[in-house]
């Protein structure tokens, strides 16, 4: 959809993902969810320096929401905000069976990086998740593929999944998790070598501490 604040933000390299309108969050009468999805944030991120993606974000989207009058919100803050929940609210997606958001567009190749919270209502139309892409997906692969059967579709063992991506050269570490990459939802914006590797070593790293 265009609209000159959607366009703004996809101008910085991120997705508006969802959004929705609110009088239950105080001042605030709109949010966005903007993230990445496809490879032009992560460009943009290692052209400027990689480091942590946390703080590379944080730089890039307190600006943005300056400029636009809003104020962000992120995921990696203490106490955690509900993105999740606010991802139901705006439309955008329903939970996979390995626990991920999957997204209608983007499949399981995206991630929320922050929220833009205006104190305006837009005139952006509702935004709808539609059916659910996994109730329709019979064969489920994203269950069957992970090598140390980490999924089940209601329990994620992240100690197993830690313990084999630190184990060293792996699939998982070379191309990204084994049980996203079969999902046949949004395959054309499946992350990149580079991008799929820093993520995955990203965790491994979290795993370690």
């Amino acid at each position: 959809m265009e609209h000159a604040v959607l366009n703004r933000i996809r101008r910085e390299g991120f997705i508006p993902l969802g959004w929705f309108s609110t009088t239950d969050m105080g001042a605030t009468r709109q949010v966005i969810l903007i993230g990445n999805a496809g490879p032009e944030m992560f460009r943009r991120f290692a052209h400027e320096g990689g480091g942590s993606m946390d703080d590379w974000t944080r730089r890039v989207v307190e600006p943005l929401a300056a400029d636009l009058d809003a104020k962000a919100a992120f995921p990696f803050d203490v106490p955690h905000q509900p993105f999740l929940s606010w991802a139901r609210r705006g439309g955008a997606g329903h939970v996979s069976p390995l626990g991920l958001n999957i997204h209608q567009t983007y499949g399981l190749w995206h991630a929320y990086r922050a929220a833009l919270m205006f104190p305006v209502e837009f005139d952006l139309p509702r935004v709808t998740a539609g059916a659910h892409p996994c109730e329709s997906c019979a064969q489920k692969p994203c269950l069957s593929a992970c090598p140390v059967s980490a999924f089940d579709g209601q329990y994620y063992d992240v100690v197993a999944c830690g313990v084999y991506v630190n184990a060293g050269a792996n699939d998982c570490m070379e191309g990204g998790c084994l049980a996203r990459r079969p999902c046949p939802i949004g395959v054309q914006y499946q992350y990149a070598k580079p991008q799929a590797q820093f993520h995955m070593q990203a965790f491994a790293k979290a795993r370690m501490k």
